[in-house]
């Protein structure tokens, strides 16, 4: 586990979540999204790029033959979120009376959430869900409830297990909040 601040983009971090709260929170909630995907048919959606390592640890812990797809969209420009969503890659899919659960790395301003709880359901699923790694609840512009959440968090600005800035820091096993 690193316990020392990092720097990514000249910007200092320290430590928020160590990698072995993680570890265990994610299979928490494995064993919630087994327990309720047991017997149906399901199709697990991750969201590119930042949700590659939760989504990773997530899936192998379910322990269920569940389809897996991905869908890339994009809302933040360096820290900001634009307040508009891009689908950059598509999910091309069949969903009819599937059930869906979206994976998301976090949920802050609720705009990804939106957009694709409103075009994923457009594919009529007999149920859809939504898993976040992190969840900013001051964060929310609009309205959006995760049904799993791996951790609450202020809103702040995070980086470290898939999450980015700027498209570095992805690759550190902690999560670490900017300083």
């Amino acid at each position: 586990m690193q316990n020392k601040n990092i720097f990514v983009h000249n910007q200092e971090f320290e430590l928020l979540i160590a990698e072995a709260d993680i570890l265990k929170r994610v299979a928490e909630m494995a064993a919630a999204i087994h327990h309720d995907y047991k017997n149906k048919d399901l199709v697990v959606i991750g969201v590119l790029n930042g949700v590659f390592m939760f989504f990773s640890d997530l899936v192998k812990h379910i322990n269920l033959d569940a389809s897996i797809n991905f869908i890339k969209v994009a809302s933040y420009i360096g820290q900001e979120t634009l307040g508009k969503v891009r689908e950059l890659v598509g999910f091309s899919g069949e969903l009819r009376n599937r059930h869906v659960l979206v994976v998301d790395d976090i949920l802050d301003s609720g705009h990804t959430y939106q957009f694709l709880m409103e075009s994923l359901m457009a594919k009529h699923p007999a149920s859809i869900k939504f898993a976040c790694l992190l969840h900013k609840p001051a964060a929310l512009k609009v309205p959006a409830k995760p049904d799993y959440v791996g951790f609450e968090i202020a809103n702040e600005f995070v980086v470290g297990y898939g999450l980015d800035f700027n498209q570095s820091g992805r690759s550190y096993r902690d999560i670490y909040k900017k300083k």
